[in-house]
């Protein structure tokens, strides 16, 4: 497996790593309604929720980048950069997020979508 396809799986598994730490020691889990306890949650809990579907939103472009970038017939190893930027970033975006440290996330937020446009842009042959 190539490396930008192997951080397409790791970026697609980021949000369930995000809902593990969110639900951690599970104080009073309610499953039969998971996200109404969710909702209720704060703190680094209420945090991991947020980074859960900030991941999710963010995989579909970043996967359709890599899939068009392939498509494209980019060069693998700038396929490769972009999509290995894009999950350390992503790492580091959910680390913060959990830390409560929101302005060095949005720098992470930042790199992990100009790697995604990258991939686009090199897609386009520029």
């Amino acid at each position: 497996m190539n490396k930008a396809f192997l951080c397409v799986l790791i970026a697609g598994l980021l949000p369930y790593v995000c809902a593990m730490a969110a639900k951690w020691g599970f104080q009073n889990y309610d499953n039969h309604n998971p996200r109404n306890w969710l909702a209720q949650q704060t703190g680094f809990r209420a945090r991991g929720n947020a980074a859960q579907a900030n991941s999710f939103e963010a995989f579909a472009f970043f996967a359709s980048g890599v899939i068009i970038a392939t498509i494209a017939q980019v060069e693998a190893a700038r396929i490769d950069m972009y999509a290995l930027t894009f999950v350390a970033a992503r790492v580091g975006f959910i680390a913060c997020y959990l830390a409560g440290k929101p302005t060095l996330r949005s720098v992470f937020w930042l790199v992990g979508l100009l790697s995604v446009v990258g991939l686009f842009v090199a897609a386009l042959g520029v």
